[in-house]
């Protein structure tokens, strides 16, 4: 679900190299060249979090074909730590998620409403959450995978 980076302090890129070197692998960049990090500006600085209100937006992005309406929450406030997602199934039951490291779980069933007492399990993608609260989101997913499907097979004859 959280993609990120890995990135090495001076001391194990250098120990990194001199051991490729040593077992006769070739690197094709200088310790000190191989401490970049992709989400430069998407992370804050101390610990690489990655800001989870871009998150949610690619979260919603990735699955707004299969559900009737999914949204970054703007009444309640996100963080770099954590987002909130409304999402209205198929089937018309709505849902606020809240989307953090640890992953996305339901917390409330309503737009923007946050229910403290509620304890629900994290997932580790939306899809697997959606999985197991819509079947018309399961219908709709595996729709579009037999249409992908089928167009290869035709641009493959």
């Amino acid at each position: 679900m959280l993609y990120g980076s890995t990135t090495l302090n001076s001391s194990e890129a250098s120990r990194s190299s001199t051991a490729a070197e040593q077992e006769g692998m070739e690197i094709d960049c200088q310790p000190e060249d191989c401490i970049v990090s992709s989400f430069d500006d998407d992370c804050v600085e101390l610990g690489d979090v990655k800001d989870m209100r871009l998150e949610a937006e690619a979260v919603v992005n990735d699955v707004l074909f299969a559900v009737a309406e999914m949204h970054v929450s703007q009444g309640l406030n996100s963080a770099s730590d954590v987002a909130y997602i409304n999402v209205e199934t198929r089937e018309g039951n709505r849902y606020c998620l809240e989307l953090t490291e640890a992953g996305l779980r339901v917390v409330g069933y309503a737009f923007d409403h946050v229910d403290e007492e509620l304890s629900s399990q994290y997932h580790e993608t939306v899809y697997s959450l959606l999985d197991t609260l819509s079947p018309g989101y399961r219908e709709a997913f595996g729709n579009a995978l037999l249409q992908r499907l089928e167009r290869l097979k035709q641009n493959g004859q």
